[in-house]
């Protein structure tokens, strides 16, 4: 289980995360929501550590992360893994060596540093690109690949990180209709085929109710929404949202996921 208790981040004089606690469970998938400037961003990388919290703490099954350092640190890192909005691949190389750099804490520095790596790190990465029908791009540049493809292509990444946690920040905010259903089925398939806990940021609200089991609404840096979809009504949203709650009631991106697949087939 991940617990995060009493987490604040400070910016100077602005509270970006004002005293936050939640409990996520294994296995589960939720959607953080919210308008621009909530705080769910900073709540993602708090939780893998690319922000240091000013006060309070995340806990995994009892390990207190915000304590860890060096090794201790990057292991959390590999088990928490994490994919944003821009994709962060390094476009001249090719895919299939972008998805082997989820393979940084499983190989030895030196071989990590020569790019040698063993054929079963490269089964492992050609194995992930298969799961999401991308094998085929595997010698191709990152940066001659649509938004879509790289994004999977960072998912890829990711799952050969053997994480039990993802982060997902606003992961389709960039995308067109259909390739933000693709997305939204690849991390759907982590979660229900592998068990992997995901918290995503969503700026569709639709998206969120057709693919989390649990949805955080968040408003100035505060949790003041914490249910199960259904129970997050157009009213509520627009009590959420203000108004923004006509830019994100988008029901374009409404479909379910069983009706997304088929479309993206």
């Amino acid at each position: 289980m991940l617990r995060i208790e009493g987490l604040t981040r400070r910016f100077g004089g602005k509270i970006a995360v004002d005293d936050v606690s939640l409990s996520i469970n294994k296995g589960a998938f939720v959607g953080v929501i919210g308008r621009s400037g909530a705080g769910k961003s900073t709540i993602l990388r708090m939780i893998n550590r690319l922000q240091e919290p000013s006060s309070g703490k995340v806990l995994f099954n009892e390990m207190d992360v915000t304590a860890l350092k060096g090794q201790a640190l990057c292991e959390w890192r590999a088990k928490c893994a994490m994919i944003f909005q821009q994709f962060n691949l390094v476009g001249r190389l090719d895919v299939l060596t972008n998805v082997l750099m989820g393979r940084l804490n499983h190989v030895p520095t030196h071989r990590a540093l020569l790019r040698w790596w063993s054929e079963e790190d490269k089964a492992i990465a050609l194995s992930a690109l298969e799961q999401f029908d991308i094998a085929g791009l595997a010698a191709q540049r990152a940066d001659s690949l649509s938004g879509g493809q790289q994004q999977r292509v960072a998912i890829c990444r990711a799952l050969v990180q053997e994480p039990e946690i993802l982060l997902a920040d606003e992961p389709t905010a960039s995308l067109d209709p259909r390739n933000i259903r693709i997305v939204m089925d690849a991390l759907q398939r982590l979660n229900k085929h592998f068990g992997i806990t995901i918290v995503v940021n969503l700026h569709s609200l639709d998206l969120a109710r057709a693919y989390c089991d649990r949805l955080v609404g968040m408003a100035a840096g505060k949790v003041v929404f914490d249910d199960v979809p259904e129970a997050l009504t157009d009213a509520t949203a627009r009590d959420l949202y203000g108004l923004e709650a006509g830019d994100v009631l988008d029901s374009d991106a409404a479909e379910t996921p069983e009706g997304a697949v088929a479309a993206a087939a």
